[in-house]
């Protein structure tokens, strides 16, 4: 896709999103994407010859190999939303092996789902493309619904399938986000151990980040101190909403937060926000991947670019997209995952 379809699918947002310069966190101080990022970020580290060869599989495989960018397909829905909810829009995917030639086809870094979905056609497939196995998950068949995340399988049981690495996910803010922290912390150790690579998808969940009929949990400031706790238990990639908003802190009032985080290091800009939760993982040296959000139909695929361009533009390291690919035709989902990579690998969008 050229650069003229993309601002085309942009329409009246080309010049907002692609022409903005940062002027908040200069893009001089942050570890951006490049072919080399394995060895810049995490050579140095303490992760092990075999977790850097997990990672160098991770970002070198798809459309988006050896560029520092990665586009991962993650269905994990049918537990998170319901199999129903989740695939009766393209009853096709309720067969796993249609998710893993999903995310083939469109030319993905990795396919990221169960222990069920990737296990019934790992022989065939875990050495075709990199599997993440989701090893925790919030189900909402439980009444009433909560947030909190059971584990639902062993790291081994990943390891022994293929898998390049595990992901998880801690509901911060939730009543028991700390023990999900220490049961994901503990796992990532294990992984670790084993060679594999890591994923941590840093949501908040609280009914007190509601205020006055706005909704925080996706603020610049709440979600990036999320990221923070990510890369604190050394999650090798952080999965994020892209910021709808700022100012979760200050309409909570709880924790704390500076004054700067709103005056200097942050704009009303999507680019700057989302600026802001990269700076939080690390300047970047872990990579933020955003998600790519629910399908709302005929402005999926515009809304996918437009989170792709504010994701690359901010520093981010690409997108894990599902519901906008596999909620419809299978052509149509692998064009918009082949649409998403043309935005990375686009030299005319650069870091804003």
């Amino acid at each position: 896709m050229s650069i003229a379809k993309i601002r085309s699918l942009l329409g009246n947002q080309a010049d907002y999103l692609l022409n903005h310069t940062c002027q908040t966190i200069n893009k001089d101080s942050l570890h951006l994407p490049s072919a080399d990022f394995v060895d810049h970020s995490f050579g140095p580290s303490n992760r092990n010859n075999q977790v850097l060869r997990s990672l160098q599989i991770l970002y070198g495989t798809g459309r988006l190999a050896h560029t520092g960018y990665m586009s991962i397909l993650p269905v994990d829905q049918g537990i998170e939303h319901s199999a129903g909810a989740s695939f009766a829009p393209n009853p096709l995917f309720f067969d796993p092996e249609n998710i893993v030639k999903l995310a083939i086809e469109g030319g993905c870094n990795a396919v990221a789902s169960t222990f069920g979905v990737l296990a019934s056609v790992s022989r065939k497939y875990a050495h075709k493309i990199p599997f993440v196995v989701k090893i925790n998950h919030n189900e909402t068949l439980s009444y009433p619904n909560m947030y909190d995340q059971t584990m639902y399988g062993s790291v081994e049981d990943a390891w022994n399938m293929g898998a390049v690495a595990v992901g998880a996910t801690v509901y911060f803010g939730s009543q028991d986000s700390r023990r999900q922290l220490l049961e994901v912390a503990e796992a990532f150790e294990r992984a670790r151990e084993l060679g594999m690579a890591t994923i941590l998808w840093c949501y908040t969940r609280n009914n007190g980040f509601k205020v006055d009929g706005v909704d925080y949990h996706a603020s610049a400031d709440l979600s990036s101190q999320a990221n923070h706790l990510g890369v604190t238990i050394q999650s090798d990639i952080i999965k994020q909403k892209l910021p709808t908003n700022n100012g979760g802190y200050l309409a909570t009032k709880h924790g704390k937060t500076h004054p700067h985080v709103y005056s200097q290091l942050s704009t009303d800009h999507p680019i700057d926000l989302t600026r802001y939760q990269v700076a939080n993982c690390y300047m970047g040296r872990q990579g933020l991947i955003n998600s790519g959000g629910e399908s709302t139909g005929a402005n999926d695929l515009s809304e996918a670019l437009a989170t792709a361009v504010i994701n690359k533009r901010a520093g981010g390291q690409g997108l894990i997209l599902g519901r906008k690919a596999f909620q419809r035709p299978f052509s149509e989902g692998v064009a918009l995952l082949h649409a998403i990579k043309d935005v990375y690998l686009e030299k005319e969008i650069t870091i804003a």
